[in-house]
């Protein structure tokens, strides 16, 4: 693996453990509402950098781009969603796992499958070593059904748009910075009429107040970590990347157990050597 693409990934991995930190923290709030909340301040703390990119590369943006980036924004919007609701119903130690182990699982599989990619034994082995410890993490996910289910869909929409988003910016040569900011946006509009139209218009300032901080903290957060994400994509397959990624498993476990005391530390450490074994493989091969 290019090692400017695996120091990307690794930042990006810290940065999107700590924004989910964030998410179930707020997980009790009305989490349309606070994904809107989140959409609108990302669209506005980011606008100036997008603009400045604009002018600085004169990077023209057309409909077709447009139209390209609905695509990912669907598939962004089902992600946020999913994942807001598993978290009103399971711990992060187990519901963050389950939805990033069985997204890049799913992403490796399409692009081995339909994109012709073709990771080396090691590659091969250390996807299969990520999903293994990832899964270890989650405990089956016996304890708790719903937060399990949510956690499998979640994955789904992972896979689509870690696939859909690599060949955005590869083969169609879309800025990472336009699709990222543009998705930002699109999902600020597309919540608004939902969340202004109807009884959650009244949560707003309740939840503003209450959840400020980490609106803030995550509005700059989930761009940034997926920014990195999609630049790693221009250096590196989608097979390698999208389990690599994953090491943000580990940090995410840590902060459950520690910050949220959700316990079972030692099971959790153990999966957790298996997740860095992969992403060891990953990176040699």
């Amino acid at each position: 693996m290019n090692p400017w693409a695996l120091v990307l990934i690794l930042v990006a991995a810290v940065a999107h453990a700590s924004w989910n930190l964030l998410s179930k923290k707020a997980s009790q709030a009305d989490g349309i509402v606070f994904l809107w909340l989140v959409a609108v301040a990302s669209s506005v703390m980011w606008g100036p950098v997008f603009a400045g990119f604009l002018l600085i590369t004169g990077t023209p943006v057309t409909w077709g781009e447009v139209a390209v980036v609905c695509g990912s924004l669907t598939l962004h919007l089902g992600y946020f969603v999913l994942l807001q609701r598993g978290y009103g119903h399971g711990d992060l130690s187990m519901v963050y796992p389950v939805a990033r182990g069985t997204g890049p699982m799913l992403a490796s599989l399409v692009a081995v499958l339909f994109l012709h990619e073709h990771p080396g034994p090691a590659g091969v082995a250390g996807i299969v070593l990520v999903g293994v410890g990832v899964f270890m993490m989650s405990g089956g996910g016996g304890r708790d059904v719903k937060g399990l289910a949510f956690g499998l869909a979640t994955g789904v929409f992972i896979a689509g748009y870690t696939v859909w988003d690599a060949h955005v910016v590869g083969a169609l040569a879309i800025p990472p910075m336009v699709l990222n900011y543009l998705g930002e946006a699109g999902r600020a509009l597309t919540l608004t009429p939902v969340v202004l139209g109807g009884s959650r218009r009244a949560r707003i300032g309740e939840i503003w107040r209450e959840h400020r901080y980490r609106v803030l903290g995550a509005a700059v957060l989930i761009p940034l970590s997926y920014l990195l994400v999609l630049f790693a994509f221009t250096m590196a397959p989608i097979s390698v990347v999208a389990p690599a990624r994953e090491v943000s498993v580990l940090i995410a476990v840590v902060l459950g157990g520690r910050l949220l005391a959700e316990g079972d530390l030692r099971r959790r450490l153990l999966a957790a050597g298996v997740i860095l074994g992969g992403v060891v493989a990953i990176a040699l091969s």
